[in-house]
């Protein structure tokens, strides 16, 4: 490696973390690693992707230095190499709320027209969750649940949240979250359980922010 021009050097080294975030298809990845460990079959299974476009899409990532492999009898399962890579998906969109008037588009027209309410900030959420002033719904699939969640949240999975609206108390407000903040199934729980009658909020993000911000996790 040439040292000429250090900085010019490193700033093409750093690209490479944007090249590796130029697709829409592995930024969906991120999102699902950010929830625990996957293998590529189950990441192919979940997005719709071939095992083998899913293989390069990982790959990808992964010389990027935002994941990383642990191979397991035939399989390799992949996990975020570390929460900062949370923060800068989270910067990302950020930006690109604030800068790129598409997006914005998109989260008013399909996000805010399904919840215009202020989401519930993560530090705001911990202190009603000490006091029991709220019920804390984590609509994710079980696994992802278990992997870790907000303290004391109970995990009712969105497809079965209809049927089982009775396991949830009545006079308290619910605070749902899920995957991160453009996940649409706590937006669908709070539009079903406001249906309902039921007084219902957002988390502010997802488990993956409220774990990047230094707030406890059950597992």
């Amino acid at each position: 490696m040439s040292t000429q021009n250090p900085k010019r050097e490193l700033f093409q080294q750093l690209a490479r973390v944007g090249t590796a975030l130029s697709s829409g298809t592995r930024l969906e990845f991120l999102e699902l690693l950010a929830q625990g460990e996957r293998s590529v079959d189950q990441l192919a299974a979940m997005t719709g992707v071939t095992v083998a476009n899913t293989s390069q899409h990982l790959q990808k990532l992964r010389q990027a230095g935002l994941i990383l492999g642990r191979k397991q009898g035939q399989y390799v399962f992949y996990q975020l190499t570390g929460d900062n890579v949370v923060g800068l998906l989270e910067a990302l969109g950020n930006v690109g709320e604030t800068h790129l008037a598409e997006v914005e588009r998109i989260v008013r027209l399909y996000m805010a027209a399904k919840d215009d309410l202020e989401p519930v900030p993560a530090k705001e959420l911990l202190d009603r969750v000490r006091k029991s002033l709220v019920t804390v719904l984590d609509v994710r699939p079980p696994d992802e649940f278990a992997a870790g969640h907000v303290p004391g949240a109970v995990n009712i999975p969105i497809q079965e949240l209809e049927r089982r609206l009775s396991e949830l108390p009545k006079r308290k407000e619910i605070v749902a979250y899920c995957r991160g903040p453009y996940c649409l199934m706590s937006y669908d729980a709070v539009q079903l359980l406001r249906r309902k009658g039921l007084k219902a909020r957002r988390l502010e993000a997802g488990l993956p922010e409220w774990r990047h911000a230094g707030m406890p996790i059950e597992r």
